[in-house]
């Protein structure tokens, strides 16, 4: 086997084992997708009408027009996390040994990120899951057509994680850099409310809401959920991820001045 394949498969083993010995870390990421599922969707039910809009064929219930934009926040958070223990890692952990391997450093990188998405889309699958309990199903083609989309929008919200990670220096730091990105790109997004509605009240915020690129993976998601394709999302969330991914590695260089060259 190939220094590359068993790099790979070692550091995707390391995260599964470290996901599985973290249940508290699979069940927070639970909480926040099911509280608005079953707390603020009951709330925001009556408020919010919703016209029929695509993919939907029909009206649909508020907790349905959420589901794919909760599945989106836990690649999101789950991203986010990953990274945040890179920070640690990088400075006393085992990345700080893989990152002065042979091995080239853009690869080392990208197996981590592959992991961590893999994980991120374990957990939504649970999440849908759980979902199906309370009512709110999708075809079943539908679940394995997404698999693509889960696996674009993770490594696009990996790779952004990474990319401030790159950045960071301290723990403290990075928390602080989370809540500036993490609550606009979900809040400023379609994953709550369809950007109509954003129109009606603020064409600035609808311009937001449309360049985001957390919209975008929403949206592939919500249409590859239904049997759609959503070429537009498509092309601007892979356009996001290698954007982020490009910019995550250069971030990454040991050559790069600040947070890079004291790797």
């Amino acid at each position: 086997m190939s220094p590359y394949a068993t790099s790979l498969i070692a550091i995707v083993k390391r995260e599964a084992l470290r996901f599985i010995h973290q249940r508290e870390r699979f069940v927070a990421a639970l909480v926040r997708p099911l509280v608005w599922f079953l707390v603020f969707a009951a709330g925001f039910r009556a408020a919010l009408g919703l016209s029929i809009i695509p993919p939907y064929q029909t009206y649909i219930t508020y907790e349905t027009y959420i589901v794919p934009g909760l599945c989106g926040m836990i690649l999101l958070f789950n991203g986010m996390q990953s990274s945040l223990s890179l920070v640690y890692d990088r400075e006393m952990g085992s990345m700080k040994l893989l990152l002065t391997s042979p091995l080239p450093r853009w690869w080392l990188l990208f197996c981590r990120l592959i992991g961590s998405t893999s994980i991120s889309i374990l957990q939504v699958y649970t999440f849908l899951a759980i979902a199906a309990v309370f009512g709110v199903t999708m075809p079943l083609a539908g679940y394995f057509m997404a698999l693509p989309a889960f696996i674009i929008a993770g490594v696009m919200l990996g790779a952004l994680g990474l990319l401030l990670s790159s950045f960071i220096k301290q723990l403290e730091n990075f928390a602080g850099v989370m809540n500036f990105v993490i609550f606009p790109m979900f809040f400023l997004s379609s994953a709550l409310y369809p950007l109509w509605k954003m129109a009606e009240s603020s064409q600035l915020l609808y311009t937001i809401c449309a360049i985001n690129p957390f919209t975008h993976a929403v949206e592939l998601i919500r249409f590859a959920l239904y049997l759609s394709f959503n070429g537009t999302a498509s092309i601007w969330a892979l356009l996001a991820a290698t954007v982020f991914t490009l910019a995550a590695l250069w971030g990454y260089k040991p050559s790069r001045t600040g947070a890079g060259k004291k790797k």
